[in-house]
């Protein structure tokens, strides 16, 4: 660092310059670029992924090291934390409209079917996957894992990291757990049922809010196994735990958006029924 903690004559944190933000353009180019390759049968498409997941994770590891490592000199002031808290409650934002297109998209294809077409809800031949049975089950699974990151987050603010540590695992453990489910029915939904995302608004809609979902509780799960080890190394303070913090904060949010998927997208889009014939 340019400048100690203890020598600075403001709250402000001034960051030196750092390489992530340019290797994670890099990353990220990579990476989406490999994709469209991939998905138009290119070869070297699979091959930039691969590349561009590698680089995004390095610079994942680096960013994310260099900020523990501010954090520990100093440099994390009440002003800088508060800065941390506005970022991430800004980032969960954007989320909510993220997933907020795809809802738009299952409810207009639910409620406002085109007229120029014959549509049925669901398509023909597609059997929606029972919400009473797997998706009950996971929600179950992501309500507990609620209850034990805020378990978490009370024995933080009393210094107790032990139980923290202990409360981390068993959510990781749930969310790992949740995943599994999900991988399973979407088994089940796809090679056994053969529903898939080309069958209407009502599959692409599907599996694009639940399938980015399950990944959102897949970075949620590497974000607390983060915390988690953070908590084994006794590094969160009562006064010091933004870092926790933004993984609550994201884990709450992961859990808000199954609830609507599971209560609009598998009940109600599950047992809505119809048939339109094109106008004309």
């Amino acid at each position: 660092m340019s400048e100690t903690a203890e020598a600075q004559q403001h709250p402000y944190h001034l960051v030196d310059p750092s390489p992530w933000p340019v290797v994670g353009t890099v990353g990220a180019l990579a990476l989406t670029g490999g994709g469209v390759a991939w998905m138009h049968d290119y070869g070297w498409g699979p091959w930039a992924v691969l590349l561009g997941a590698v680089i995004t994770a390095v610079t994942m590891y680096g960013w994310w090291r260099d900020v523990l490592e501010e954090s520990r000199a100093g440099f994390h002031t009440p002003v800088v934390s508060r800065g941390l808290r506005l970022g991430m409650a800004l980032f969960i934002t954007s989320e909510v409209f993220f997933f907020f297109a795809f809802f738009w998209a299952f409810f207009w294809g639910a409620l406002v079917p085109p007229e120029t077409v014959a549509v049925s809800w669901p398509p023909e031949g597609v059997e929606p996957v029972p919400t009473w049975e797997i998706p009950f089950l996971n929600t179950i699974i992501l309500l507990t894992s609620g209850a034990t990151v805020t378990w978490a987050h009370h024995a933080i603010r009393e210094g107790d990291n032990a139980t923290a540590f202990k409360a981390l695992v068993l959510t990781v453990v749930l969310g790992l757990t949740f995943t599994f489910f999900q991988a399973y029915e979407y088994y089940e939904a796809i090679v056994v049922e053969g529903f898939d995302l080309t069958d209407g608004i009502f599959g692409s809609a599907f599996y694009m809010a639940t399938g980015f979902h399950g990944l959102h509780v897949l970075i949620g799960s590497m974000f607390l196994i983060v915390c988690a080890y953070r908590a084994w190394k006794d590094d969160f303070t009562p006064q010091q735990h933004v870092g926790f913090e933004a993984a609550a904060w994201y884990w709450h949010f992961v859990d808000v958006v199954w609830l609507f998927l599971f209560t609009w997208v598998y009940w109600w889009g599950g047992s809505l029924e119809f048939t339109v014939q094109p106008v004309g």
